[in-house]
């Protein structure tokens, strides 16, 4: 089995165990064993079980990003890649919800998913096409990291099929999140999309940006 396949398969199999006995009692070597997975590839894998944090936020990047795209302004797209990113999590929702129950309890486990989530923030920002390096862009995924805290309160009491309350939320906070930093940015120029250069310089904003504003010509 190779490696990311390995990485799904314990990940699924310890938040099913979360959802049946509690985070607490979750363990990476019960998780491989109610999965069939080897012990010893598990060790290798997941050395302490922050791990499966560590690689089920990885793997909800990953799900995210698949599918990113150029097309709409900034917003819409950073909305398309959190909704995705919430897909993700609604796959394993009774697992999540035992962590999330369990946390209060665990500060190093929250210390983890805190600094993890804002190094997750920050590739949805690129994913967008928004700049994220430099002090406005550590800000900015910072921003980012309390809209996804905002919508997660939402979404755990969202018992709907297709996340209608959880969209409509994470809606709002963007564009709260959009207002504030027009309000503390007047005229402030945003980067470029950091991609890969283009062989001439990319054009200058020509009005006051929002806080996911993006350049007339966008670098692809």
């Amino acid at each position: 089995m190779e490696d990311a396949e390995f990485d799904r398969a314990l990940v699924a199999s310890a938040f099913r165990l979360a959802a049946e006995e509690g985070w607490r009692r979750v363990t990476v070597a019960e998780a491989a064993r109610r999965a069939g997975l080897r012990l010893d590839q598990a060790r290798a894998r997941f050395p302490v079980r922050g791990m499966v944090l560590l690689r089920f936020g990885r793997l909800a990047d990953q799900a995210a990003l698949a599918r990113a795209t150029a097309e709409g302004g900034p917003r819409d797209r950073l909305f398309d890649l959190l909704m995705r990113r919430f897909d993700f999590v609604q796959a394993h929702r009774a697992g999540v919800l035992a962590l999330l129950r369990h946390l209060p309890t665990d500060p190093g486990a929250a210390a983890l998913l805190a600094c993890d989530t804002l190094r997750s923030m920050g590739w949805m920002l690129d994913g967008a096409g928004i700049g994220s390096r430099g002090l406005r862009g550590l800000l900015r995924a910072k921003g980012l990291v309390a809209v996804w805290m905002w919508t997660m309160r939402t979404w755990q009491a969202d018992e709907s099929e297709d996340l209608g309350p959880t969209m409509a939320a994470l809606d709002s906070a963007l564009r709260r999140a959009e207002r504030v930093e027009r309000c503390l940015h007047p005229g402030a120029a945003a980067p470029a999309p950091e991609a890969a250069p283009p062989p001439s310089p990319a054009p200058a904003f020509t009005e006051p940006p929002g806080p996911f504003a993006e350049p007339p010509s966008p670098a692809i």
